[in-house]
């Protein structure tokens, strides 16, 4: 699954009609309707604010509203533009100034989506992925050493522990951790411990 690089908002104007698509990352469905609630709240004299959001790991919440448009010509394609994306922890929100010319059901269709894919495109997006999350142990003679070593590897350092030993937290795919064993082997000559942490989920670049 995929989210969105940064919240922001994007506009296109369609036959003398505003479409403003505003996207936001959020965590569950109460900051999407928080989210909602204020681009409601904020453009209370648009003609409509139709919504659409997917939530999860795996994308199984999904909700939209054409909030007052002909059924299924605005959240439906809304939802289906993000679905389509593989976006999840993310809200749409389009809202529109009608202009004075009707778009007929395929153009409310081809706009909703379209200022939703538009805005997509704008902001950029990255992909979430599971990781697993081990600790490294070593001493403090080659403790510090193999933090070096670690940051300069690709695989992702994102604590450090000084206590009795030095504790290196690690984010890695699952599939690499043979890999990464054989490499701390390599680096501490078999000196450093390890243990898994659980998993964690990171957005990195597409």
């Amino acid at each position: 699954m995929r989210t969105i690089r940064r919240d922001g908002e994007h506009e296109l104007e369609i036959r003398r009609s505003r479409f403003l698509c505003a996207l936001a990352r959020v965590p569950d469905e109460e900051a999407a309707r928080e989210f909602i609630a204020r681009r409601r709240k904020e453009h209370w004299s648009a003609t409509h604010n139709c919504t659409a959001y997917i939530l999860g790991e795996d994308g199984g919440i999904q909700r939209s509203s054409d909030d007052g448009e002909p059924a299924g010509t605005a959240g439906v394609p809304m939802l289906e533009v993000l679905r389509h994306r593989e976006m999840t922890d993310t809200v749409a929100v389009v809202t529109r100034y009608y202009g004075g010319t009707k778009l007929g059901a395929g153009g409310l269709i081809r706009a909703y989506g379209g200022a939703v894919s538009a805005a997509v495109d704008a902001l950029g997006v990255l992909e979430r992925r599971r990781l697993l999350v081990v600790d490294v142990f070593a001493d403090y003679v080659i403790g510090g050493r193999l933090e070096s070593d670690l940051r300069d590897s690709r695989f992702q350092v994102r604590d450090v522990g000084y206590g009795d030993r030095v504790r290196v937290e690690v984010a890695l795919p699952e599939e690499d951790l043979a890999g990464f064993e054989l490499l701390l082997a390599e680096l501490t000559g078999g000196r450093a411990g390890l243990e898994r942490r659980g998993t964690t989920v990171v957005d990195v670049e597409p």
